[in-house]
């Protein structure tokens, strides 16, 4: 299988760093969630009624809160996935809160940490938080019940990334260690597809992502330095076969996909972000920029084709892994901060890039994990590896 090639000929539009002041925020809120490093903060746009609502995970747990007007960030609900040895002291964490939180205690065999986090839901509707982390298990959580719904173990390794499909969303995929990505039913707790094997990643896989429209197209990208676009179009059967099965989970006729339908190396180190924009695809790597491409398939031949690279994000300090970008519901901006508590928040549909807004703040120096562009992109939130989340709100709409 080759890898995709660079057109030649297609200089990419560099984004200027000068903000064009289209954007002015300012911090509205800043909140000590704890000690440990947070490393994932994402609002749920998968059910209108709860646009406000977003969750952070980190350590060994996993926080649902709600924006409210005035940069005001209540607490819903807290859960903590905890080794019986910690039993104690975690109750005490969450006495200290009580009046907001309701805690659930879960036995494992080492202390969790989670690295991803996402929202999903159910036939009914009721809204779910899907999480993972170092123990390579996926935590379902009902918030609506306030109860564990499923655990999914099956990766060998831990847990980079969890992502929903916007168009069905109780399907989920997440990027394991283990150089594996899973598609799972989180109404029947079926792993459907494993994307791994001949043509799979070779190291970590870091990041995934549901193409917004084809239903049947998925990215992914990691420490293998590539990004990689995979179908599941011929296994689709099986998908949907994954929602009327009653057997037991474990007897379902799990597929492997060996071979991905295209293969980019557009970034020369670790790739930990990619997103689809339409059929474009927005990717970030640990060389200081964000890079917007298109993939040029030959449908004659799976796997070859060529990279038309478009445009690029400059981030400046952005050079340590694991710090990943977000979008409004819109795909409209972006933002991403860097390893010295800055923001950036790029225009994305516009050519050349247009940096909206710079965001920076004398008290946030810790790097920023991730960002969370609310709905409408008025709010910005960010959670940082000093266990702080940051409210930023659009000056003209508060």
């Amino acid at each position: 299988m080759h890898m995709a090639k660079f057109t030649l000929g297609c200089e990419p539009v560099v984004g200027s760093l000068t903000p064009s002041k289209k954007r002015d925020y300012k911090v509205t809120n800043r909140l000590q969630e704890g000690k440990r490093p947070l490393y994932a903060v994402v609002f749920n746009f998968i059910d209108a009624r709860y646009f406000n609502v977003f969750a952070t995970v980190g350590g060994n747990r996993v926080t649902v809160y709600q924006c409210l007007e005035g940069g005001v960030i209540a607490v819903l609900q807290s859960y903590i996935d905890d080794d019986v040895s910690c039993y104690s002291h975690s109750l005490f964490i969450l006495q200290e809160i009580t009046a907001y939180l309701t805690s659930i205690y879960f036995v494992d065999q080492k202390d969790e940490s989670f690295y991803t986090v996402s929202w999903a839901c159910n036939k009914d509707g009721m809204p779910l938080v899907v999480a993972g982390g170092i123990n390579g298990i996926i935590r379902i959580i009902d918030a609506g019940t306030e109860k564990i719904h499923k655990s999914f173990v099956g990766h060998g390794d831990s847990i980079n990334e969890i992502r929903t499909q916007p168009l069905r969303p109780s399907l989920i995929v997440s990027a394991s260690k283990d150089e594996s990505v899973r598609l799972w039913n989180v109404e029947t707790g079926i792993c459907v597809l494993i994307f791994a094997g001949a043509g799979g990643h070779r190291n970590e896989v870091l990041s995934v992502d549901f193409h917004p429209s084809d239903m049947y197209r998925i990215a992914s990208c990691g420490m293998d330095n590539t990004v990689k676009i995979w179908s599941m179009k011929e296994f689709w059967t099986y998908v949907e076969k994954s929602f009327t099965w009653t057997d037991l989970p474990s007897k379902f006729p799990t597929k492997y996909v060996q071979f991905p339908v295209f293969i980019a190396s557009v970034h020369s180190n670790y790739v930990d972000c990619n997103r689809w924009l339409g059929d474009f695809v927005l990717s970030k790597s640990v060389d200081n920029e964000i890079v917007l491409w298109e993939p040029k398939m030959k449908d004659q031949s799976p796997g070859e084709g060529s990279v038309d690279i478009l445009q690029k994000y400059p981030v400046p300090e952005c050079d340590i892994w694991f710090i990943k970008f977000s979008c409004d519901f819109h795909y409209t901006a972006a933002a991403i901060g860097n390893r010295e508590g800055k923001i950036y928040v790029w225009e994305l549909q516009s050519s050349p890039p247009v940096l909206t807004a710079r965001l920076s703040h004398a008290q946030s120096k810790s790097p920023i994990r991730q960002t969370a562009v609310s709905f409408d992109g008025s709010t910005i939130l960010s959670c940082c590896e000093d266990g702080t989340i940051w409210r930023w709100d659009d000056v003209a709409s508060s």
